[in-house]
């Protein structure tokens, strides 16, 4: 098989396990209020809500585990191993979801159900994205690294907006009664149908060879690598939360708190999507021209923290659909668009022996501390304080967070 060939089967293995997850995330995120109804049962929606929201957050919890373990699991065994065991355990994942009877039908044991699906997803989300993203920069010389690995973010802007259409369109075309009995299973089902896909790819992958005869263990990744290690992690800070809000967490918010339509919610969505898919890779073609990594995130931070109260205040004061889309769109492209630049960055502090291991912990800490949470925690703000701005101070402590860390965080370059 030519080299070519291969790299194009290994961004296609890449790109559809990190779709996955994101898929998934979308589909529960969308179906989070109906999640709640039938497996959160309460007398209180804002509570059952609330239950639904916190187990999306709990597959988090073990996003840290599945980093070291898949991530140290790569650096040993090759990214092949790592890959090939992350889509196995998020396609079981979501098959649960998908096929758990409801509270009502089997009591207690759904919402365990549920949360064990979680936890099995996040683990090996954990994994996956580190993993994944250390292949897709291995298969670039150095002038193309930002564009290539920013094909990981690609993916995940085509699988959020697949996520989303399917979720327009089964609202659209269902009952609200249909909804709730079986039509919000519907993006579970093919969403677990793409696994197997992956899964055959990332079987027939084949890794690029390398020289090093050192075994990796994780006491030295920490003691080599700590200012990229604990600096990483907090860069995750704002990304993390305006992914999991302006993406996942958006369309509960128009319609909960803004009272907008569900149709209207996921258009949102869906636009917000297109917007990472397109503009990722051309802002890693752009940061490929660049001298330094650096910069461009400074500048992309920066507009970020000067935006984020202003769109707010303009949402929650009715400023119309038309602008509201607009100001959502400008806000993700902004902050979600960075995924070349930010993790060549990262991916170069470390040697190529710890490497996956060191970005699968900056992804699973980060995102876990900032991310996965970050729905449940704003929704409890506006639940208690009632005010509709919470989210836009959460978001706007994240990116502080990210901007220091970013002028923290090592200059140096590990070459292979």
């Amino acid at each position: 098989m030519s080299a070519d060939k291969q790299s194009r089967r290994i961004i296609w293995a890449v790109a559809i396990g990190n779709g996955l997850i994101t898929y998934d995330f979308t589909v529960y995120s969308f179906s989070a209020v109906i999640i709640g109804k039938l497996f959160f049962p309460s007398g209180s929606l804002l509570v059952s809500l609330l239950l639904s929201l916190a187990t999306f957050g709990v597959g988090f919890i073990m996003r840290p585990l599945g980093a070291l373990l898949i991530g140290n699991l790569a650096d040993r065994k090759g990214r092949k191993a790592g890959l090939t065991l992350s889509i196995t355990l998020m396609t079981l994942g979501t098959g649960i979801i998908a096929f758990t009877p409801s509270y009502a039908s089997i009591g207690w044991a759904a919402p365990l159900l549920m949360v064990l699906a979680r936890l099995m997803q996040g683990f090996a989300a954990g994994g996956e994205i580190g993993v994944s993203t250390a292949a897709l920069m291995e298969l670039a010389d150095k002038g193309r690294r930002c564009y290539l690995t920013s094909w990981r973010g690609t993916g995940q802007g085509l699988a959020a907006l697949a996520g989303a259409l399917i979720g327009a369109c089964t609202t659209a075309l269902l009952t609200s009664e249909d909804m709730q009995l079986w039509g919000w299973r519907i993006p579970f089902i093919l969403g677990m149908l793409i696994g197997p896909v992956g899964w055959y790819l990332r079987r027939q992958m084949t890794e690029r060879p390398t020289q090093a005869t050192y075994r990796p263990s994780l006491k030295s990744m920490f003691t080599q690598h700590p200012r990229a290690l604990w600096f990483g992690i907090l860069s995750m800070a704002g990304p993390s939360a305006s992914a999991y809000i302006m993406v996942f967490y958006m369309p509960t918010y128009l319609v909960t708190v803004l009272h907008l339509p569900p149709i209207f919610s996921l258009l949102c969505a869906c636009l917000a999507s297109t917007v990472i898919f397109l503009g990722t890779p051309l802002l890693g073609a752009i940061s490929d021209r660049q001298p330094r990594r650096k910069p461009i995130q400074y500048l992309l931070l920066t507009g970020c923290i000067l935006l984020v109260y202003p769109a707010f205040l303009a949402l929650t004061h009715g400023v119309g659909e038309i602008a509201s889309l607009l100001i959502i769109m400008g806000y993700v492209a902004l902050a979600l668009t960075n995924t070349g630049p930010s993790s060549v960055m990262m991916l170069e502090a470390f040697a190529r022996h710890h490497r996956a291991t060191g970005i699968s912990i900056i992804y699973g800490l980060g995102v876990a501390t900032f991310g996965g949470f970050s729905p449940f925690i704003v929704t409890w703000l506006i639940g208690v304080t009632g005010n509709p701005m919470a989210p836009a101070w959460y978001l706007l402590a994240t990116l502080c967070i990210s901007l220091f860390a970013l002028i923290r965080f090592p200059d140096t370059v590990h070459e292979d």
